[in-house]
């Protein structure tokens, strides 16, 4: 199994080690993270899931990042349009997509205990890919 991991660079210290905790889960899982991609925030990541479903070279994707909330409604906005887009692109292509993005309506402290997440949408992949296999 290969997959993709689409990370927001937006609240960099968090989304890092997010990145970390999944390139070492899908280690312990036996999956090959065989790409990458680097975007600027978490409004980006369907771009880059679908960017990396273009390539074809990933059997699934897993996305990280997190949503901090703010003054205004920004983040609910952000959340909302970046979830139901990951979906569709994965609904649409039939590859396997996660949701491992943190948010909306959280403290950083809140998004800080919340790292350890980005273990649960390697395994959601996995999970998808490995039933995907017995159909």
């Amino acid at each position: 199994m290969k997959i993709g991991i689409v990370v927001s660079e937006y609240n960099y210290d968090i989304t890092m080690m997010m990145l970390e905790r999944a390139k070492e889960h899908a280690e312990f899982l036996g999956v090959e993270v065989s790409e990458i991609l680097k975007v600027p925030g978490t409004f980006e990541i369907p771009f880059g899931v679908n960017s990396l479903i273009k390539k074809g070279n990933v059997d699934g994707v897993v996305t990280l990042g997190t949503v901090i909330q703010g003054e205004t409604d920004h983040d609910d906005i952000i959340m909302q349009n970046a979830a139901r887009k990951i979906m569709d692109i994965s609904v649409e292509t039939g590859i396997p997509v996660s949701l491992g993005i943190s948010g909306p309506g959280q403290t950083r402290l809140q998004a800080e205990a919340r790292i350890e997440g980005a273990r649960s949408a390697v395994e959601a992949v996995v999970k998808m890919l490995k039933k995907g296999k017995k159909n």
